[in-house]
């Protein structure tokens, strides 16, 4: 759950996630659904389908357990090389090594070497670097929290916090003046655009939703109806009154862009009235079912622009007589909460 997630948000989900389920079999036996909707609000979704998948393979693998070596572990869906050594040796006391963002600047800076992280030839040597640390330590469990705390609270990005470090005199960065060049930073490309259109229904028998397909962007989760448009043309080119011909009333709602990892994401919400007949693919969810349908931070803010779903202190509220009445009645466990800000810099969110 730390990873890419702010720290406050993940509190608050774990709780209740592993009240719900705290044995690896009764997370294994529980519905997808069930899992993406206890999932909602921390975002990066394929993290809670592995998670579940993982959970499975404990118990048709494993006998109902999770592996305590540090291979065993990355043979586990969505356990990378991180994961399985942070796990392995700060629960279990192995030898492992570990390497995250965190780990990397420290070890990189120390040594002196101007590479980007990312690279192979970089990774091959922070592995083996970090592994002869952990073969050399007392405590495996000690060492490689403290390299991570290390990295998170002195050895920052900006401004390093040098007086404090306990390397500070072996430091090859700091003797010769190029910790502010170590590591190497390669500029990303930028992330193209899309436009979406999405239209929210709400009537006396609730919200009407379709499934994502299972593939791509927010892959298998729900979101009011959408097109997705192959181009900026296409976009300027659409008429919401002949894509969703039988609803009433439409109208715009507002318009904002999300960012995500590989695109950022322009919506132009609209509303209107439910038809009479659904479309293939369309679902009426009445408001006591929405807990059963894992929905995008996005789809959150796509509500809340059309004052579907408000802020209230400490919950939400869902309107109880369409997206254009008054009246208020309390949103169910689970139902849209607000979009996640920023990134956690928790050391443990980059883990693989």
């Amino acid at each position: 759950m730390l990873q890419q997630t702010q720290v406050s948000r993940v509190v608050e989900r774990f709780e209740a996630f592993v009240a719900r389920w705290p044995a690896v079999t009764e997370l294994a036996a529980a519905g997808e659904d069930q899992v993406l909707s206890m999932w909602q609000g921390l975002g990066y979704y394929r993290r809670a389908r592995r998670l579940h998948e993982a959970a499975k393979a404990c118990v048709t693998r494993f006998g109902g357990r999770v592996p305590e070596r540090a291979t065993e572990l990355a043979t586990l869906p969505g356990v990378g090389r991180y994961t399985a050594g942070a796990i392995a040796s700060i629960v279990h006391g192995e030898r492992a090594p570990i390497v995250d963002g965190n780990v990397a600047r420290v070890l990189l800076r120390v040594h002196g070497r101007a590479l980007d992280p990312s690279a192979r030839p970089a990774q091959d040597w922070l592995w083996s670097t970090a592994q002869d640390l952990v073969e050399g330590a007392s405590s495996p469990s000690r060492l490689n929290e403290g390299l991570m705390e290390l990295g998170a609270l002195v050895c920052t990005p900006r401004a390093p916090r040098c007086h404090a470090c306990p390397w500070r005199s072996r430091c090859v960065a700091r003797r010769d003046g190029t910790i502010d060049r170590i590591p190497v930073v390669v500029a990303r490309a930028a992330r193209p655009t899309v436009h979406w259109d999405t239209l929210v229904m709400r009537g006396v028998r609730g919200l009407v939703l379709e499934r994502r397909s299972d593939r791509g962007l927010w892959a298998g989760l729900w979101q009011t109806p959408t097109v997705e448009h192959a181009s900026v043309d296409a976009a300027k080119r659409f008429d919401p009154h002949e894509a969703w011909r039988g609803v009433g009333g439409l109208v715009a709602a507002g318009s904002f862009t999300v960012v995500t990892s590989p695109r950022r994401v322009a919506f132009r919400v609209w509303v209107a009235k439910p038809p009479r007949t659904m479309p293939e693919g369309w679902q009426r969810v009445p408001d006591e079912a929405l807990d059963r349908h894992a929905l995008s931070n996005a789809m959150r803010r796509v509500l809340e622009t059309a004052a579907v779903v408000t802020p209230t202190a400490g919950a939400r509220a869902v309107r109880s007589r369409g997206a254009g009445g008054s009246r208020r009645t309390p949103a169910p466990a689970g139902a849209a909460r607000p979009a996640a800000r920023g990134r956690s810099n928790d050391p443990r969110r980059q883990a693989g």
